[in-house]
């Protein structure tokens, strides 16, 4: 058996370089191919990966982290923790229903996996759950790479983990029983070959009680204690695994995983490790800049001497970061250069392992050159007109009217009734739509054509609400590829790649942008196209823009200044955009802040600091709107209990939230924390089901319990853009039918 655990990473993307596995699962969604094509697809991203993998020079191998939709889905199908009404003819079909709803059955609730924007699907485990081991996909797929010659490290959710991550009554309670099943687990991925076997404990970088922790420490006690089991490397990450640390340095397990990016603080715990094998996290796996090597081998050899033996790895698993910037041609030579997406993080990880090893001499060339890449001095990028806006800045800046001032202005301006209705923002995009902005971006449609196939478009979408019957239309955006994205390329400081995606959820993948420099807006970016739909209609429309929380979380964001600066900065090129989209007519301004939970620190000793800046750049962006204008945000998928009073803070007159998943669980304590409008969605966008009239008005009833009439809101839970237009005029017009139901009732 081969003692050593080596340089590795925590984990590699899975969608494919080209975003393989998205299409070949969407096609298999449509009926275009069936699962034996489907399990090719997946069969030759897994051997691609792993043989790249072997060939950077990696120590350890990682295995099982591929998933065709998400690795807490799988470990929930692995375990057996599937409920009753989710059983199906196979493996795929109940993976897929569990994730997307089927027949009239919802899905499984969906939320940010921690402070990323990845998103989980959550386990539901009741009083019958029975744990077994009911997959054996690891043992599966460790067999399968050694066919190909190459040993991998099976990636295992850790059961604590999984069972914090989960919903239900005390789900904690039943981790005996889990324990058992991993136990099971990990003799058969041995008897298969296994060497080392990793568990993820991510929890435990967050605030936890002592009961949790006797938790972690009962778990790896047991598993290490199992007879013929590989050797056990413990991962925390996303933060410092601080108490938990101890925890696992007098556990038996062989090897444990910090991330020292995020987590830092754990150097000064490092006494406690004894002989551990410690996984030194430097290379940062959020992030795409390239790695200060000197400062990064500097935290690695601050461990020498406290543990074991010191490896080499990533912060976290890469599946947070792009394949390869190399294909990024279009980006300038300089902005190029400071990047390293996964394949360069291999490259990194390699030269420190050698340095640590084998003496910094050995790689002085390639610290060097690293170091050239980089481009310390970045003074060409700042603008010192940006600059001079946010030193002049006084708190009148961060401040609109009294509520109730404004409640009663913009309900004379507005005229809108109890319960009015409305949609988050984007309508399905058609791939006629996506070809002409497709087109028109690279020079075959001309800006007039293109600009007139957008109006018609727009034109069209305004008519089908008015014919649907809501009450505040959209424009339906068309025009934009991303919600993030989208902006970040009509603003300066800002660079887009054109094939660095990334898996946000499912097949949902993004395009994060690249903030490098100073923030600024050029000319106006969303008038023109939420005035003309305005110009269209009599009744109210809802400009769309995105927060600057949101951008700075969706985007990979400099790291040579405070993230609070940048915010602002972002911030006050939204408050331009406000008032000219004032000046056009529009009386309904919507600011997206999906991300606003996401960045929450785990710990919360840094939560204040980030809440405070956070909130201070939302009220940047929308304090010199009119009190007669109307602002909403919307805010999705993540557990709002930890912020209640910041979403009050952000001071928007409506806040639309994700509950259909949920059901509604959200709204007794956003309907008590937040005196304004409220619009808790009452359709889950995220599965093909059309909800009935009945389904949506027992949701708006028991809304209504906790939101009076005039201040609740009618609304879908997050963007349309990814569902087939029949499903969602289907879905819209049982909404407002629900709508007038519950009014009238």
């Amino acid at each position: 058996m081969n003692n050593t655990l080596g340089s590795t990473v925590l984990g590699y993307p899975r969608i494919g370089p080209n975003r393989e596995l998205k299409r070949a699962v969407e096609r298999y969604w449509a009926g275009q191919i069936d699962d034996d094509e489907l399990r090719r697809v997946a069969a030759g991203l897994r051997r691609d990966t792993w043989r790249e993998l072997a060939a950077a020079g990696l120590g350890s191998v990682p295995g099982n982290t591929f998933s065709y939709y998400d690795q807490v889905l799988d470990t929930a199908l692995m375990v057996g923790a599937v409920p009753a009404r989710f059983s199906g003819p196979g493996p795929l079909d109940t993976l897929f229903a569990m994730a997307r709803g089927r027949d009239g059955v919802p899905a499984l609730e969906m939320t940010k996996f921690f402070d990323t924007n990845y998103h989980y699907l959550v386990p539901e485990i009741g009083p019958e759950t029975r744990f077994e081991l009911a997959g054996r996909k690891p043992v599966e797929e460790l067999v399968e790479a050694l066919e190909l010659g190459i040993r991998t490290r099976p990636v295992l959710l850790g059961p604590v983990t999984f069972l914090l991550l989960a919903k239900g009554h005390r789900p904690l309670e039943r981790l005996d029983a889990l324990l058992e099943v991993y136990a099971e687990l990990l003799v058969e991925l041995h008897a298969a070959g296994a060497e080392w076997v990793q568990l993820d404990e991510p929890a435990f970088v967050a605030d936890r009680t002592p009961a949790e922790l006797d938790a972690l420490a009962r778990a790896y006690q047991r598993l290490a204690g199992v007879p013929g089991r590989p050797r056990l490397l413990v991962a925390g990450y996303y933060g410092d695994l601080g108490p938990a640390l101890p925890v696992l340095a007098d556990s038996p397990v062989d090897a444990i995983g910090l991330d020292l990016v995020a987590g830092s603080a754990d150097l000064s715990r490092v006494a406690a490790l004894g002989d551990k094998t410690v996984l030194a996290g430097v290379v940062d796996g959020r992030n795409v800049w390239r790695t200060d090597l000197e400062a990064a081998l500097a935290k690695a050899a601050v461990l020498l001497g406290s543990a074991g033996r010191v490896e080499i790895g990533s912060s976290c698993p890469l599946l947070h970061v792009p394949y390869d910037v190399a294909v990024e041609t279009g980006l300038s030579g300089v902005v190029r250069d400071r990047l390293a997406f996964a394949r360069q993080k291999l490259r990194e990880i390699e030269i420190l392992d050698r340095a640590l090893h084998h003496g910094r001499d050995t790689v002085a060339e390639e610290f060097a050159d690293a170091a050239r890449r980089r481009h310390p001095d970045r003074t060409g990028e700042r603008d010192d007109r940006v600059r001079a806006r946010l030193d002049a800045l006084g708190t009148t800046h961060f401040r609109r009217g009294p509520a109730g001032r404004r409640a009663r202005l913009q309900r004379d301006n507005l005229k809108l009734g109890p319960i009015p209705t409305t949609t988050i923002g984007s309508f399905p995009q058609t791939a006629r739509i996506r070809a002409d902005r497709a087109a028109h971006r690279a020079g075959r449609l001309d800006g007039g054509e293109y600009e007139r196939r957008m109006r018609a478009e727009i034109e069209r979408v305004v008519r089908l609400q008015e014919r649907i019957g809501l009450d505040v239309l959209v424009h339906g955006e068309p025009e934009r590829n991303d919600m993030v994205q989208y902006f970040a390329e009509h603003l300066d400081g800002f660079a887009a790649t054109e094939h660095g995606w990334v898996q946000s959820y499912g097949t949902r993948c993004v395009r994060p942008p690249v903030l490098y420099a100073d923030v600024s807006r050029p000319e106006p970016i969303t008038v023109r196209w939420s005035g003309f739909a305005q110009s269209l209609t009599a009744r109210p429309v809802k400009a769309m823009l995105t927060g600057p929380v949101t951008i700075l979380a969706w985007s990979f964001v400099r790291d040579d200044q405070p993230l609070g600066q940048t915010a602002r900065q972002v911030a006050l090129a939204l408050r331009d955009e406000v008032r000219d989209l004032e000046a056009a007519g529009l009386r309904i301004v919507q600011v997206d802040e999906p991300a606003l939970r996401e960045l929450l620190p785990p710990r919360t000793a840094g939560r204040a600091d980030y809440l405070a800046w956070a909130i201070d750049a939302f009220r940047l962006a929308t304090g010199g709107a009119a009190d007669t204008t109307q602002v909403h945000t919307h805010l999705c998928y993540s557990e709002f209990g930890d912020v209640v009073d910041a979403i009050d803070a952000l001071g928007a007159d409506v806040t639309t939230v994700e509950a259909a998943r949920s059901n509604m669980e959200v709204v007794a304590a956003l309907g008590a924390g937040i005196g304004r409008g409220l619009g808790p969605g009452v359709y889950d966008v995220h599965s093909p089901e059309v909800p009935t009239v009945d389904d949506i008005a027992g949701l708006l009833t028991a809304a209504a319990r906790e939101v009076a009439p005039e201040r609740l809101w009618a609304n879908p839970d997050c963007g349309l853009k990814t569902r087939a237009e029949p499903e969602v005029v289907a879905a819209l017009r049982n909404l407002v039918a629900a709508a007038a139901t519950v009014r009238g009732g």
